[in-house]
């Protein structure tokens, strides 16, 4: 909260700063910041926002650390795990979530890191209710033949086999 209340003076006091060198009357200095001030807050992280999720804040950093270190930015989920975070899962979550972002926020990633927004050819195709049940139906016909029951164990994962050279297999 302090932080937040800090950024604000700092703002504040560059507006007030703005107004008086355009010779215009600046509002109350009540809880300004310096410039000097504003320079201590950036010389502990520049990059940081209080109004961004902490979370996405600190996953964005350590990507960052990570590539500066000489790392290649990660793509699989699970790659790589930094302090307990999935950093491949994280730019993966950015490239698909990447609407939702602020523009900053993706200025941030398509500058410094260069992640850019997924492609709609990248994008999974979304199934409908017919086409789930159609699957669903063929891993129990599949499940059925090989054992014989339907009594399918509740975390059991069936593994589809198509026959069809044109298509991979799903699981299910």
């Amino acid at each position: 909260m302090w932080a937040r209340n800090a950024r604000a003076a700092v703002r504040r006091a560059r507006e007030n700063e703005e107004l008086r060198a355009a010779g215009r009357p600046a509002r109350s200095a009540a809880g300004a910041r310096t410039e000097a001030r504003r320079d201590e807050l950036d010389a502990i992280d520049p990059g940081w926002c209080p109004a961004w999720d902490t979370g996405w804040q600190r996953c964005y950093r350590l990507i960052q650390n990570y590539v500066q270190a000489g790392g290649t930015l990660p793509t699989v989920d699970g790659d790589v795990i930094v302090q307990g975070e999935d950093l491949g899962r994280w730019v993966n979550a950015q490239r698909f979530g990447w609407e939702p972002l602020l523009p900053v926020q993706q200025w941030l990633l398509e500058n410094t890191l260069k992640i850019t927004p997924a492609g709609e050819e990248e994008r999974p195709v979304k199934r409908t209710q017919d086409t789930m049940w159609a699957l669903n139906l063929t891993a129990a016909r599949q499940f059925h033949a090989r054992e014989g029951y339907l009594r399918v164990p509740r975390k059991h994962a069936e593994h589809l086999v198509d026959r069809r050279p044109d298509r991979p297999s799903g699981r299910h």
